[in-house]
């Protein structure tokens, strides 16, 4: 059964619909898709009775070391007891609240940590994204509902750079300002950082990755983004859409929450647009490509949270998370076709609740990280290309232990 369509729009009027299958077909010819298990003993314990807050933002460094950054805000007071005082001492021994940005090494040792308010910028009222740049800089945003600007800072946590101000915005075609920005992306070859912007505004907005510059930005397909509210996401519109006489396409023509942005090593820039349930590909300058409807009768917080490649020199595959659903999207990316997936909701090795961000180190091993109370990060090994053998896998666990 044909499960979302993929609709391709030039820079002219025309339309062209094409059909895609949610997954490959099974069989004697089975598709080709990355095999994964979950390490159910990374990361160690943190040290001196920490505890993590909802994680939300992911990325690794060039030594494969994992950055993390949470919320210490969302922990709740029955697991911070050595941080409430009764008087002059503490009520209880645990647990402690862990500093916003923490670094994990392949072992699963922390090896360091920081963050926080400071001198000279604008800490994120509710943080939303970590990015490490190709020099090892750390790019943060946040979606409180001040939070309009995205900070750079080094490894040490040395603050370097903020674009935008605290508690002022625009709207989408602000260049100076953002609007509850979720993701970055920094491209190497013309040292541009990629912004999604992201739960206020509805854009993608490009930088100077060293001057903070402003280069560009674009909203769906390429166009000049808007902030009418659309209607609620329907899963009818999507069929409609692609018809002979689309009548409901209109709630699909912006975005609605621009979760993430990624830029694969040919130059495409993906999109995720996850209330919309879709992926959105364009040209480095916003020219639009197509897009790919994704579990495309996810409602609620929609099926696109956050997308990274494989690791292959060409970048086969695209993973992308599904909070909603809780699982693991692979797709093919050249044809954003869903392989197969896996995961479930719960909260032992290999479950999810809450799975917010992906991103890969250079053996291929893939890494989650989970908000709302799922407050953790957790690793997949990566076991090689096999054949696809299960629309969804479930939880994929080792199958030595």
């Amino acid at each position: 059964m044909k499960r979302f369509m993929v609709c391709l729009v030039t820079a002219s009027a025309a339309v062209i619909a094409v059909s895609q299958r949610h997954v490959a077909p099974l069989g004697a010819q089975a598709r080709q898709a990355p095999i994964f298990e979950v390490d159910p003993f990374w990361p160690k314990p943190l040290p001196n009775h920490w505890v993590t807050g909802s994680t939300i933002g992911l990325s690794l460094d060039a030594k494969d070391n994992v950055w993390i950054i949470h919320r210490p805000g969302t922990v709740e007071d029955n697991l911070r007891a050595a941080d409430i005082k009764m008087g002059d001492r503490p009520i209880g021994e645990c647990c402690k609240v862990a500093p916003p940005v923490l670094v994990y090494d392949q072992a699963g040792n922390l090896i360091k940590s920081w963050g926080g308010p400071g001198q000279g910028y604008d800490w994120p009222e509710s943080n939303h994204g970590l990015t490490i740049d190709h020099k090892g800089n750390v790019w943060l945003a946040g979606n409180g509902t001040k939070d309009t600007q995205v900070l750079k800072f080094s490894s040490e946590g040395k603050f370097l750079l903020q674009l935008g101000k605290h508690g002022v915005h625009n709207g989408s075609n602000d260049t100076q300002n953002f609007w509850q920005p979720t993701r970055m992306f920094v491209e190497p070859g013309a040292n541009e950082v990629y912004i999604s912007d992201g739960y206020g505004n509805r854009r993608v907005i490009v930088f100077d990755a060293d001057s903070g510059a402003y280069k560009r930005h674009w909203g769906a397909y390429g166009n000049k983004p808007y902030d009418e509210p659309a209607p609620p996401y329907d899963p009818a519109a999507v069929e409609d859409a692609s018809s002979a006489q689309p009548r409901t396409a209109e709630r699909l023509k912006n975005f609605a929450t621009v979760h993430c942005v990624i830029v694969s090593n040919d130059g495409l820039v993906y999109v995720c647009d996850r209330a919309n349930d879709r992926i959105q590909v364009f040209r480095k300058d916003g020219t639009f490509v197509k897009e790919a409807f994704i579990d495309a009768t996810t409602l609620r917080s929609g099926s696109v949270w956050d997308m990274t490649f494989s690791r292959d020199p060409q970048q086969t595959y695209i993973y992308a998370a599904n909070g909603v659903n809780e699982r693991v999207n692979i797709l093919l990316r050249s044809s954003l076709e869903v392989m197969t997936s896996f995961g479930d909701g719960g909260r032992q090795p290999g479950q999810f609740y809450g799975v917010h961000n992906l991103s890969t180190d250079s053996k291929g091993n893939l890494y989650t990280a989970e908000t709302y109370t799922g407050a953790r990060v957790q690793r997949f090994i990566y076991k090689g290309v096999g054949p696809v053998r299960a629309r969804h896998q479930g939880v994929v666990w080792p199958a030595n232990r």
